[in-house]
């Protein structure tokens, strides 16, 4: 994601939350919003602890029955950023941190961003732009061993 867009959303988001905040607060009182924000953040909380041990339980399941866990880590990622938007008081992050946790509207999230993602990485690969993985770690064999050189003693 371009960092100009990083940016605008990092601006546009905030102002959005505020601005709904204040014509909800305008519209039925003060104190009826700050109510309103403390609910959904405590059942949202509640939410994210169901939510949460349910796709634990589902991953545990997926291993142990020798399968590779892919679904069960896709969905425990976005029950995790869902409850984090639900925690964070604000309205337009509640109806997203929402959707997160609700399984139906979860999978087709994740069916999107998921189809999303593979389209990048095709058009990446067909682009030419794959590049093979660096080098960091040692290989095998290509480590060599340097002698120890033991500490001066100190003599009397």
């Amino acid at each position: 994601m371009p960092v100009p867009l990083l940016i605008a959303i990092f601006i546009a988001v905030p102002i959005a939350e505020l601005y709904l905040i204040y014509t909800i607060g305008d519209a039925i009182g003060v104190l009826p919003t700050l109510l309103l924000l403390a609910v959904d953040s405590v059942l949202g909380s509640l939410l994210l602890r169901s939510q949460g041990k349910a796709v634990w339980r589902r991953f545990n399941d997926t291993m142990a029955a020798g399968r590779v866990p892919h679904k069960e880590l896709q969905h425990g990622i976005a029950v995790i950023f869902g409850g984090a938007l639900l925690i964070t008081p604000g309205f337009l992050s509640d109806v997203l941190g929402l959707a997160l946790l609700l399984p139906p509207t979860r999978a087709v999230i994740l069916r999107l961003v998921v189809r999303r993602l593979s389209k990048r990485v095709e058009t990446r690969v067909v682009a030419g732009e794959a590049r093979p993985p660096r080098r960091e770690a040692d290989v095998e064999g290509s480590a060599a061993e340097y002698p120890q050189h033991e500490p001066p003693r100190l003599e009397r």
